[in-house]
């Protein structure tokens, strides 16, 4: 029986995949920051719950080490902790800016620093990292969100060539828009001094409410994700969404039109203004 390890297993695509796995046989090492609020994956059949905060080293290091002792080794590693700040970048304040790269990508290094020695002992084990549509295009109000989801998108490509020396995988999970608490839990920068881009923000915030028709469960993306980790491929990327399909398709064209594309749907009114 194989086990995987997900972090921010407490809710959304982390829940989801966490359910997903035990459902096929896994053990399943469901890691989160407040692992005492959770009573749903506790009462499942090989479901370790244990905490997990990727900016906590050692409470990494335990609860690969509990998780190792407890099922005997570790498989798949899948990162899923993350969050979000929208708003415009010059209204984020320095806190907000190191918080959401020190989740977004240091924590995903953190997590794989931590188990790439078990790996390697073994010689195997598969790292799957979930980025964002966001990691690949761009909306209004995202900048400080998108930097890291594009910095993880490129430390997992470089890391996948550096790792098949060692029969280690590396695969990245791109979804779009889902079914989650990610609006909810995500911040807007903080800055209140900064009211320039009020207006930005509230065009933006609300044309991408308007386009947001084709929301994916989060249950659909762990089927994605226990794909990239059942197929056996060498396949570094899934896509996983309809919307991703969608922009990613739009993405393929010439770059300018992409932009236009995004300013025409999401920022109209500040287009005509400043074509005026």
């Amino acid at each position: 029986m194989k086990t995987i390890l997900i972090t921010g297993a407490s809710s959304g695509i982390g829940k989801a995949t966490a359910k997903k796995f035990a459902a096929a046989g896994w053990n399943v090492i469901a890691s989160m920051r407040s692992p005492e609020k959770e009573a749903e994956l506790s009462l499942l059949e090989n479901v370790m719950v244990i905490r997990l905060d990727v900016q906590d080293k050692e409470s990494i290091r335990e609860a690969i080490h509990s998780g190792i002792n407890k099922f005997g080794t570790i498989d798949t590693v899948v990162n899923n902790a993350g969050f979000g700040i929208l708003g415009a970048f010059e209204k984020s304040t320095d806190e907000q800016i190191q918080n959401q790269f020190s989740v977004n990508v240091f924590g995903v290094m953190n997590v794989i620093k931590a188990i790439l020695p078990h790996f390697r002992e073994k010689q195997d084990g598969t790292i799957i990292n979930i980025t964002s549509q966001g990691g690949r295009v761009t909306f209004p109000t995202c900048s400080l969100y998108h930097s890291t989801k594009f910095a993880i998108e490129g430390f997992s490509e470089s890391l996948a060539y550096e790792l098949l020396s060692q029969n280690i995988t590396v695969k990245i999970v791109e979804p779009g828009s889902t079914e989650s608490n990610f609006f909810s839990a995500a911040g807007m920068a903080a800055d209140q001094g900064i009211t320039a881009y009020e207006e930005f923000d509230k065009i933006a915030l609300d044309n991408w409410n308007k386009n947001d028709t084709m929301t994916s469960k989060s249950a659909e993306i762990a089927e994605v994700i226990y794909q990239a980790a059942t197929d056996n491929k060498n396949q570094l990327r899934y896509m996983a969404g309809k919307d991703t399909a969608l922009y990613f398709g739009i993405r393929k064209g010439e770059d300018q039109e992409y932009v236009n594309y995004m300013r025409k749907a999401f920022i109209p009114e500040i287009l005509e203004k400043r074509n005026k």
